[in-house]
């Protein structure tokens, strides 16, 4: 019996301690926000696709918006540039590709517009 007052005097000194730690915790540890990338703003332009909000996605990501721009070229098999803090991608919308081999390079050439973009080989 002494010993399971014991353990009820420990666990009430650890609860004690346990209250006391979390009530000098910020308040922000509480809170259960989720992480959100904003939502892109894209638009159409001709045969390019341009994202507005690029180097904002890019920052809330915390990433080098370079990397990025090229993961989003090599996922869409076209050319990418940045120009101030949008990303503009040509598209072409045409199944009408073939693959050209240059040299010891690989490009994805559209026979509808002519557009031609680097693909990394197999």
């Amino acid at each position: 019996m002494r010993q399971n007052s014991c353990r009820v005097g420990l666990w009430m000194n650890y609860k004690e301690l346990l209250d006391r730690a979390r009530s000098q915790l910020p308040l922000d540890v509480h809170e259960h926000k989720r992480f959100e990338v904003p939502t892109p703003r894209s638009h159409v332009v001709g045969m390019r696709t341009i994202l507005s909000n690029f180097r904002e996605i890019s920052e809330a990501l915390n990433r080098d918006p370079r990397h990025i721009l090229k993961f989003f070229s090599g996922e869409m098999a076209t050319a990418a540039t940045m120009q101030r803090n949008r990303a503009i991608c040509p598209v072409c919308t045409r199944p009408d590709t073939k693959i050209v081999k240059d040299k010891r390079f690989l490009f994805l050439v559209c026979e509808a517009c002519g557009a031609r973009s680097s693909i990394s080989t197999l």
